[in-house]
């Protein structure tokens, strides 16, 4: 009797736990609040303004109220030079919205407009080709072309021109077993000028730094896409490369299974970054760790990577060093990635290949977005399980400090000169969230 109690407790307190960590209701961030830690005189972050959908009546001027802020999923800077002047539009994608929102960083964060992801038979122009190689349209055969899409990540090509939003998957597409699309946006007008289809569920976009490519990573069947924009005429950019990671996802779910996509993604590749010298591609496996990667000149996958943590979400490359975060373990890990590419490239062709020289640090459970200071010193990192912004030193992996967001943060980007960080707030299972938080960085207090 007293071990089956032991084990009646036991098993109550590791639902309590994990109940906590993916239902706990954080409360929302006051304006004004800064950061806390031991490194707090090198850096902190200050709330200075937020913009959101929960308060209209907010007496805050700086607790700003949109009501098109509807799951926010990612935020985008786009800085351009324009007759002298310095333009500095926010961009943030609003997953469950169907839309994206433009405000206007030197203008405190003024709205400036909307880019509607809803197509009809009047938008049909905007789709110079429909179906998808290995791809069939089921839901919705007659007209696969009017839908809402939900807009995930996003990335700028063609020196700033172009903004690309991919969709999570089209509105009628329950199971996100079908293609979705991509849209290419003129950053001049702030209109799409042409969409793409593309495989299942894709989640990260990123250019190549030689402008000469767009790299689509599918969390939905273990595929990547490769896109030749190096003509900077959207009519006659196109698909170049095909892509399976280890195997192609089966997607022929039967109609009784209960099927969660976020779960059930095989491989779940996400972060995706290219090497400085456009090269080389690097693509997380979510699902079970370790990084692919793909030679980009020859289009080619040349395997995979392992060694770091088990749950690798998303990946950036500042100077002689790659950064990643791991999700499930609240990790971000460091190494120089030219020294892991040689690694890589020396053990070839030999399977489950091993990397160790990895440095870490401990961020917060739920390790999401991660962006790194310009000049490498500091990384901001989500905890979305914990609704904080941890802050790490670089040099020796340190965490120094952290400050409370709303929940649940998911994206987050900075602006070229370090001025401020913006960062949103999802929420979860309606809980939280519908928020974007606008942080003041100051270095050397």
């Amino acid at each position: 009797m007293k071990v089956l109690l032991l084990l009646t407790g036991l098993w109550l307190l590791l639902t309590t736990a994990a109940y906590s960590q993916t239902e706990k209701i954080f409360p929302k961030t006051k304006i004004g609040i800064q950061s806390i830690g031991i490194g707090s005189k090198e850096v902190n972050l200050k709330l200075v303004a937020r913009i959101q959908s929960f308060n209209p009546n907010s007496k805050n001027t700086h607790d700003m109220f949109d009501k098109s802020i509807n799951s926010p999923k990612s935020a985008l800077i786009l800085e351009k030079t324009i007759n002298g002047a310095t333009v500095k539009k926010l961009y943030v994608n609003n997953l469950e919205g169907g839309t994206t929102t433009i405000y206007d960083v030197n203008n405190d964060f003024n709205k400036l407009g909307e880019i509607s992801h809803t197509f009809t038979v009047a938008d049909s122009g905007l789709f110079k080709e429909t179906n998808f190689p290995g791809y069939d349209f089921k839901a919705q055969k007659d007209q696969p072309n009017v839908f809402t899409g939900k807009p995930v990540e996003m990335c700028l090509s063609n020196r700033d021109k172009y903004l690309w939003i991919p969709y999570y998957r089209r509105d009628y597409d329950k199971l996100a077993t079908e293609p979705s699309a991509i849209a290419v946006v003129d950053v001049d007008s702030d209109k799409i000028v042409r969409v793409f289809p593309t495989a299942p569920l894709p989640k990260m976009v990123a250019c190549s730094p030689d402008n000469k490519y767009i790299a689509i990573t599918n969390w939905g069947d273990n595929t990547v896409h490769l896109i030749d924009i190096s003509s900077g005429d959207p009519n006659q950019f196109r698909y170049v490369a095909h892509f399976v990671v280890d195997h192609k996802l089966d997607l022929n779910f039967s109609k009784t299974a209960v099927i969660d996509r976020d779960q059930d993604c095989g491989l779940c590749l996400r972060g995706t970054v290219f090497t400085p010298d456009s090269n080389y591609l690097f693509v997380g496996r979510m699902g079970g760790g370790g990084i692919a990667i793909f030679n980009t000149p020859d289009k080619k996958y040349l395997g995979s990577l392992y060694g770091t943590k088990d749950n690798v979400r998303h990946l950036v490359i500042n100077g002689d060093y790659l950064f990643l975060s791991s999700n499930k373990d609240g990790i971000v890990e460091k190494t120089k990635w030219k020294e892991m590419l040689r690694y890589f490239l020396a053990g070839q062709p030999k399977k489950n290949l091993q990397y160790a020289k990895w440095k870490t640090a401990f961020t917060g459970l739920g390790a999401r977005t991660i962006t790194v200071t310009t000049d490498g010193a500091y990384l901001f990192a989500n905890a979305n399980n914990e609704s904080k912004i941890s802050i790490v030193r670089t040099k020796d992996m340190k965490t120094i400090g952290s400050i409370p967001a709303d929940p649940y943060p998911v994206g987050m980007v900075m602006d070229q000169s370090n001025n401020y960080l913006i960062v949103t707030a999802q929420g979860r299972h309606d809980i939280g969230g519908n928020s974007v938080m606008i942080y003041k960085i100051t270095r050397g207090m």
